[in-house]
């Protein structure tokens, strides 16, 4: 796969990642809605609760929006951010109300279907359940892909906290977020090349070549 240093790539690889988390944790039930890279002062993400797209003026069509400062993130986290919002779709679509307090404090409605999905979920004060991250489950998933970094992020000049799906770290101080570590490490073999993903730290061996793999850094 083509490495994710542009625009164009990334909206591109963001709906492929839409529709194998479609295929994996809703049966292709969801119908594709415009996935769109833009910035998102108080959140990683959102969904709009109505059509804010039509197609040929007439077919309603929903939204699915990725704060574009937040791309910078390890992609196992930009999954959970896109699964996050797709739980909100699948639930609304289904009339499973799972937010309230004007739609943005998350019940235990939205918690018991995220965790269905594969996503780690912890409480916060204001919002309820909206803190979510990418659980093992999650990160074999990413890793059985091999999902390639994403290498560009909007350079936002704000540090905002908790909205829509976990919570924004302070960006740096010439306003550029600051890439995070992944979750996940990569072996590779000296000899052959053969390599293997891990969410921990591993000693394995190449039974071909008889040497242990090194660590690498993720493409």
């Amino acid at each position: 796969m083509k490495e994710m240093t542009t625009y164009n790539r990334v909206a591109g690889y963001l709906n492929s990642i839409f529709q194998l988390l479609n295929e994996r944790y809703f049966e292709s039930a969801l119908s594709r809605p415009v996935i769109t890279i833009q910035s998102t002062p108080k959140a990683y993400g959102h969904y709009t609760l109505y059509d804010a797209w039509s197609l040929d003026n007439e077919k309603g069509v929903r939204e699915i929006n990725l704060g574009a400062g937040t791309l910078s993130r390890p992609i196992e986290e930009i999954v959970a951010t896109l699964l996050h919002e797709m739980i909100h779709y699948y639930n609304d679509i289904n009339n499973i109300k799972d937010c309230s307090r004007g739609n943005t404090y998350h019940n235990r409605k939205f918690k018991i279907k995220a965790e269905e999905c594969g996503l780690a979920v912890t409480h916060h004060d204001t919002y309820g359940w909206s803190r979510t991250s990418p659980s093992d489950e999650l990160l074999e998933f990413c890793m059985e892909k091999e999902l390639p970094e994403i290498r560009i992020c909007r350079n936002d000049f704000y540090a905002p906290q908790i909205g829509g799906s976990g919570t924004h770290n302070g960006n740096s101080d010439n306003g550029q977020t600051p890439r995070k570590k992944s979750s996940t490490r990569k072996y590779v073999c000296p000899c052959c090349g053969m390599s293997v993903r891990a969410t921990k730290e591993v000693r394995i061996k190449c039974m071909d070549c008889d040497e242990q793999l090194i660590l690498a850094h993720l493409d």
